[in-house]
């Protein structure tokens, strides 16, 4: 019976036929399809990519504004509910899924694009002003910006979802701005399954290229499809089976997994390189990250005609966006039981945190690289992105053996996100189920990899990620109803007593038990 209603899901048959419609579309005419979807982006964008840097700013005041309010006590759950993931499988979680492997990929590719093609126009490429600016901007580009779409959905559909028992739906989130009509709540899930549909096929596509790069450059296997479709075949099996075991078993040890390799990895990037450059490095750029965090946040350049910030920021958030209801939703479901504001400053500062050093680290190494060794990392990042890691490699001792390691990070990243994935996808197309469906869960899975398979096999990938970045508009305005509900939410929510009113109210009542004695000890003696 349970299968049945969930193959009859309409979020299901509409989000579904719209991705097989657009994915077929991808892989047969992808020059085509992909001139559209670019053409889409690019009006979205150059048109609206002010609306999209206000947004994401005004989010994050809100959220900080929130996080130190008397109503950051509140809790995702009941008052007496505790967290269900201890700390470091929490942070994890959210690691795994938020990243995947981007920060991975990008960790040394970022830096090195900047300090090839500078984001300002007055600076010279490949100078140490250069290198410096990189590195700020990176900094930037993988902090709380982009964790305040993922923290705001989160929040929304997690106080939903677990103060107030209803589903973990992003249709039910917007329920006090847009009511709660069938039809809108149908169209508003399934434009969330759509955008991360495509969101993370391109992602496990992209994904799959690197793991193929690196097999190639330690292993010289072919940069062919077969070993594409090996990559992806193994990934499949991978998080099917870790879908069934549920989040507290499969996801949850995948999840630490990944983590450990990360701080093994950084520990020894960090101690087998330049250390002392990258602990300056790192000194450095978050202080150019916090000094110019606002310039960064509002930066356009109307006067310039340059595409920079348009090309870099305006597209690093609209990618966000379009992840907003995936990750926003999974964010909200491993962190029940936390108060509001350790939901808040956990998911703002601790995962950028770990993402800002991974780039000092791994950038910085790069960067030392090509300004004290003339290694041409940047020259080789130019020509193929996907390489940059395994380059900065080579000044390292056990080069190969840490290629080896990264190749098992990208894998493990990739199985976590579309593990996480197939869950919230399964979840949104079962009426926000806590517990989808294994069908559900298996209709995704397959249907994910084999969407990335035909675009890997006809060239379509970057279509259908241009594609996906077009749902970032309307998601920035659902982000910001959002934020409305929120505020309508808390007005009916009775204020925390905080620890202050209780010594207040304490006080109060004790001077008010001592002016009653002294009244009744007067009346005595009135009496007498």
């Amino acid at each position: 019976m349970a299968r049945t209603s969930a193959l009859r899901n309409p979020v299901l048959l509409i989000a579904g036929t719209i991705v097989l419609v657009l994915s077929i579309l991808g892989a047969i005419m992808p020059e085509r399809f992909g001139d559209v979807a670019q053409t889409l982006l690019l009006f979205t964008t150059t048109n609206f990519g002010w609306f999209v840097l206000i947004a994401v700013f005004v989010l994050i005041i809100f959220l900080l504004g929130l996080a130190t309010s008397r109503y950051g006590s509140l809790r995702l759950g009941g008052d007496d509910s505790r967290p269900e993931f201890g700390f470091f499988s929490w942070i994890a979680m959210l690691f795994s899924t938020g990243f995947g492997s981007g920060l991975v990929f990008w960790g040394v590719a970022e830096p090195m694009s900047h300090f090839f093609s500078t984001p300002f126009a007055g600076t010279e490429p490949l100078t140490r002003e250069a290198a410096r600016i990189a590195m700020g901007y990176s900094f930037f580009h993988w902090g709380i910006s982009q964790w305040s779409v993922f923290a705001m959905a989160g929040l929304v559909i997690g106080f939903l979802q677990f103060r107030k028992n209803r589903d973990g739906l992003v249709s039910t989130a917007l329920e006090p701005v847009l009511g709660t009509r069938k039809s809108t709540k149908t169209v508003v899930d399934s434009l969330a399954v759509i955008a991360t549909v495509m969101g993370v096929a391109t992602s496990i596509g992209l994904g799959v290229l690197q793991v193929n790069g690196g097999l190639t450059s330690l292993f010289g296997l072919p940069d062919s499809f077969g070993i594409q479709m090996l990559v992806i075949l193994a990934m499949l099996v991978a998080y099917l089976v870790s879908s069934i075991t549920g989040l507290d078993k499969g996801m949850r040890l995948l999840s630490n997994l990944n983590l450990g390799l990360c701080i093994g990895l950084l520990l020894y990037v960090f101690i087998a390189g330049p250390t002392v450059f990258i602990l300056n490095a790192f000194t450095l750029a978050m202080g150019d990250y916090i000094t110019n965090f606002v310039q960064y946040s509002l930066r356009l350049e109307p006067y310039q005609g340059r595409t920079w910030v348009r090309d870099w920021t305006i597209f690093y958030w609209a990618w966000a966006i379009a992840w907003s209801p995936f990750v926003g939703a999974f964010v909200a479901r491993v962190s029940r039981g936390r108060t509001m504001r350790e939901f808040i400053l956990g998911v703002l500062i601790v995962p950028p945190f770990i993402a800002c050093v991974w780039i000092a680290t791994f950038g910085g190494l790069a960067l030392y690289e090509d300004l004290n060794a003339a290694a041409g990392i940047a020259e080789i990042v130019n020509n193929n992105v996907s390489l940059a890691l395994f380059a900065a490699y080579e000044s390292l001792p056990l080069a190969n053996i840490l290629s080896v390691l990264s190749i098992l990070l990208i894998y493990t990243f990739l199985v976590t996100s579309a593990d996480s994935a197939t869950y919230i996808l399964a979840s949104m197309t079962s009426n926000g189920s806590l517990v989808p469906p294994l069908i559900g869960k298996f209709i995704w899975g397959i249907l994910i990899a084999a969407i990335a398979a035909v675009l890997l096999a006809s060239g379509g990938l970057s279509s259908l990620q241009t594609a996906s970045l077009v749902s970032a508009l309307p998601f920035t305005v659902l982000l910001l109803l959002m934020m409305v509900a929120m505020i309508r939410m808390l007005r009916h929510e009775p204020l925390p007593i905080r620890p202050a009113d209780v010594r207040r109210y304490r006080r109060m009542a004790q001077a008010a038990s001592l002016q009653a004695t002294r009244r009744r000890k007067n009346q005595l003696r009135s009496q007498k």
